[in-house]
Formats: structure tokens, C-alpha cells, sequence
């Protein structure tokens, strides 16, 4: 979907404002032009696992098709002041901003494929200019939708073959947090949404019954569900722990025989609170003694794939899943970290000149120039068996371990234009649970010894190294 379709027509303020006065500074020393190397990666697989899940992309390369600068942009950008009170940019930088359009070549990983960080999830090439103010765009649509497909293939590994519903809507972090999370929830293995506005915009299926609020208004609970089943009959499933949770499950089962009778089937109570496990257990008793063995008992109430792991090993009966606050505030880690770093740019001669970010934390130091991955995949077990990350200015792509090794970074845009087709939700939803598939189990653990294997083909290594010790003197190329 593009997210243009969602506020206006233009996105080109959708940026920070030192990305805009870099630019004026590109434009002032006449490097606006000059082309550069940028890539977009997570520094460490989130929520303690060994990998991610790519998520974001539609959303990103629709906003690109589409960015540029409109004229109340600019005159809103005309107003802003520096620290003298006169004009922040000047007139000839936003004549240049009201000209522009999108220009780049990028290569980007599929949605709903497997990732492990640091491999780049997507590689900008063009104008300096235009590369820089995208960082922020591109970052704020990956890395949260990154996150959030991520955590929902975690729980849905949790969850096996029962389906897990996001329920997040009323917890998540605004209209577009609600969107975007359930997005990524679909494409990371959630079944359907509660999210009505999701569902259409994304055709993703919606699911939901009633809350505690349609039976604390009638006089009782048997009331509530009858009445609830004459007016929606194909949509039952009750949510039993408004008052006595077993007592709710007698009268839904009680409901169910009238609806029953009426040539209609109980779909399923949900259990919303106390013990999940034990009331799980005595549901499931009560349904089947009643002749619903086929009616489910789902749960909801502050569930992770911590918590499904743990009620599954139990042995709790529970059929499915019902995941709100936790799957789309990403409520363990909160933001993925990904970052935007320079690999590359091209001097007055042209010549591609790697740069590099020093830091005293080895995980922050940056890869130079341009970079591409190789999953290896075993020849015998077809499970993944690691990346390498290569750059075509250091040595070239590393050589194949089996015939189904293959390049994760694709061409999405040359030149500005399009040249990769959009690719349906449910289509990156597929891909991300065959992907999860091919992780090896000791990889596929919800918390693995280690993170699924990523390395520097070595002529990478060696060529980081001597930057490292070059740029560690104060000399960056």
C-alpha cells in the first residue's frame, strides 16, 4: 500500500531536519550530484533470537515512486529559521528541492525473507543528495515493520500449527503503528487481524467476536449470549470470563445447543484472564462432554511466544491464539535499531572511494563498499547454513558452497524507475514461514546458543581492516 494514499501526496518532509540541511550543504559545495553508496542494516537480531524477518519494503519502494518535494513543502521549508533569524536554506537549494525527483538505484531483500544482521536489508546508489534525505523515511518504514514481522514469526513458531490472531489495535502506538503493525503481523505468520481498516487496505482476513462490554449489558450472561447469537449466529465465539469463567463456558455451551438447533454451529469460547493453562484444561472438558469437540478454545490476555511456548509444553488445550499489546508495541524491544550507514562514494575522478564509521564498540563499526549477501544453503538438508556478506569493490561475490547458494539483495529500482513488480502481502507471508522453515532447529530456537551464522568474505575483512587502520590515523579513504 502506498503510505501516500494514507496522509498526502507529497512525503518529501517525511525526514529530519539534518538530513534536509546536509543536503543544503551538498547543494551549497556543488556536491549534490556526486553518487554515494548507502546501506540500510540492523546491528543485532532482535528479542534475544538469531535473526529477523525483512519486513517494510512495499510500503517503502511505493513512497520512493512517488517523492519529491510539492510547493507548500517548500514554502513551509522557506519559513524555518537559523540561529541569525534569517533563512535557514536559501532560495536556490529550494528551487533545486522543487525540481527533484527520485533518481537512485536500489536492491533490496524481499519481503518476508530471513535476514541476519548485519546483512544490509537494502542498498541505495545515486545522487548524494537524494540518498541522505531518505535515510530517515527508510528507516522509520523498515526497521518498524522489520521488528514487527520479526516478533510475529516468533510467536507463530511458538504456536505450531494453531493460528495466532492479532488483536493489537488499541494497544498500538497510533493510526499508523496500528497499520503498520498489523501489516507486519500478517507477513510474519499472524492468520487475520482484528483491524478492519488493515483488512481492507492490505487484504489481510479479520477476525473478532464480542467484548466484556456486550454482556455486562444485559441482565446476565446467558442473555448476552443468546442474544449475541441470534443477532451474528455464524460468528460465536464467546468470551467467557466476564463473571465465573467455568460457569461461562456451561452457559456458552448451553448457547451452543441453541444455536445448534437453529442449524447453526459454536465456534469457541476465549479465555481473557486467570490461569490460561488450568482453565484451558476444564473448557475443553466442558466442551466436549457437551458435544462441542470442535469448538476451540482460544486465548488471549498478554501473550508472547514466551508464554505460548510455556502453555504449550504444559500441555494447555488451547487451539488459538490471541495476541495483542506485546506483538505490536514489540514490548521487549521496542525499536530494532537499524541504522543507514555511507559505504561508498565516488571522488572528482570518479573513482569509488570506501568510507568507513569508527566506533569504540566493535558491533558499530561500519562495512565500506557495496555490499551484497550470499545465503549458502546445505546441499543435503536444504536448511540455510549461513550469509556472507560481499562487496563488488573488494574482491567479488565468494564462491559457492552448493547449487542453491544464491544473492538475498534484488534490483527494485534503476535509474528512479521501477523495474521489479509489487509483490502481494500474502505472497511475503508465504516466504516468511517457508524461510523460518529452512532455519536449522539449533537456529530456529526461540533463544539459540548463537545468531544464525553471518561473515566477511575475506577479501572484505582484509580491505575493513586496512580502513579500520587508515581511518583509526585520521584518514578516511
Amino acid at each position: 500500500m502506498d503510505p501516500r494514499a494514507l496522509y498526502r501526496p507529497s512525503l518529501g518532509l517525511l525526514t529530519d531536519l539534518y538530513q534536509l540541511t546536509m543536503a543544503a550543504g551538498y547543494w551549497k559545495l556543488g556536491m549534490a550530484d556526486r553518487e554515494a553508496i548507502f546501506h540500510l542494516f540492523a546491528r543485532k537480531p532482535p528479542f534475544g533470537g538469531g535473526w529477523a524477518v525483512a519486513a517494510g519494503l512495499g510500503p517503502a519502494l511505493a513512497l520512493l515512486e512517488g517523492w519529491g518535494f510539492d510547493r507548500a513543502d517548500l514554502d513551509y521549508l522557506a519559513t524555518l529559521t537559523g540561529n541569525d533569524g534569517g533563512p535557514l536554506f536559501e532560495e536556490g537549494f529550494l528551487r533545486h528541492l522543487e525540481g527533484l525527483r527520485f533518481s537512485c538505484d536500489v536492491d533490496a531483500v524481499p519481503e518476508g525473507t530471513l535476514v541476519g544482521p548485519p546483512a544490509p536489508l537494502l542498498r541505495i546508489q545515486g545522487p548524494l543528495l537524494q540518498a541522505q534525505i531518505l535515510e530517515t523515511p527508510l528507516l522509520t518504514i523498515l526497521n518498524f515493520q522489520t521488528l514487527i514481522a520479526t516478533k510475529a514469526a516468533r510467536i507463530a513458531l511458538a504456536a505450531g500449527d494453531d493460528p495466532v490472531l492479532e488483536f493489537g489495535l488499541r494497544r498500538a502506538q497510533g493510526i499508523d503503528g496500528g497499520l503498520s503493525a498489523s501489516r507486519a503481523a500478517y507477513l510474519g505468520g499472524a492468520a487475520a487481524t482484528s483491524n478492519v481498516l488493515a483488512g481492507r487496505l492490505f487484504d489481510i482476513p479479520v477476525k473478532g467476536t464480542h467484548a466484556h462490554s456486550w454482556v455486562m449489558v444485559f441482565e446476565d450472561e446467558p442473555a448476552a449470549f443468546a442474544h449475541y447469537a441470534d443477532a451474528l449466529p455464524n460468528n460465536c465465539v464467546f468470551l467467557v470470563d466476564t463473571y465465573d469463567t467455568v460457569e461461562g463456558v456451561h452457559r456458552a455451551v448451553a448457547a451452543g445447543r441453541a444455536l445448534r438447533a437453529r442449524g447453526h454451529e459454536l465456534a469457541g469460547v476465549r479465555l481473557d484472564s486467570g490461569d490460561l493453562g488450568a482453565l484451558a484444561v476444564e473448557a475443553r472438558r466442558i466442551l466436549d462432554a457437551g458435544g462441542f469437540p470442535d469448538a476451540a478454545v482460544v486465548a488471549s490476555n498478554d501473550l508472547d511466544e514466551h508464554r505460548i511456548a510455556a502453555l504449550k509444553a504444559a500441555g494447555a488445550p488451547i487451539g488459538v491464539w490471541g495476541v495483542g499489546t506485546r506483538l505490536v508495541t514489540a514490548h521487549d524491544q521496542p525499536s530494532l535499531g537499524g541504522v543507514y550507514k555511507l559505504g561508498a562514494v565516488r571522488d572528482a575522478d570518479g573513482a569509488w572511494q570506501p568510507r568507513i564509521k569508527l566506533s569504540e564498540n566493535p558491533v558499530k563499526v561500519s562495512i565500506p563498499g557495496c555490499l551484497q549477501v550470499r545465503r549458502h544453503v546445505d546441499p543435503e538438508t536444504g536448511f540455510f547454513a549461513g550469509d556472507t556478506i560481499w562487496s563488488a569493490h573488494h574482491g567479488g561475490p565468494p564462491a559457492a558452497q552448493g547449487p542453491d547458494d544464491h544473492d538475498l539483495l534484488v534490483p527494485c529500482f534503476r535509474g528512479g524507475q521501477r523495474v521489479d513488480e509489487p509483490v502481494p502481502l500474502a505472497v511475503s507471508r508465504a516466504r516468511a514461514r517457508a524461510s523460518v522453515q529452512r532455519l536449522a532447529p539449533a537456529d530456529r530456537a526461540l533463544s539459540p546458543e548463537g545468531a544464525y551464522p553471518v561473515s566477511l568474505a575475506p577479501p572484505l575483512a582484509a580491505a575493513r581492516a586496512a580502513l579500520v587502520a587508515r581511518a583509526g590515523k585520521g584518514d578516511p579513504a
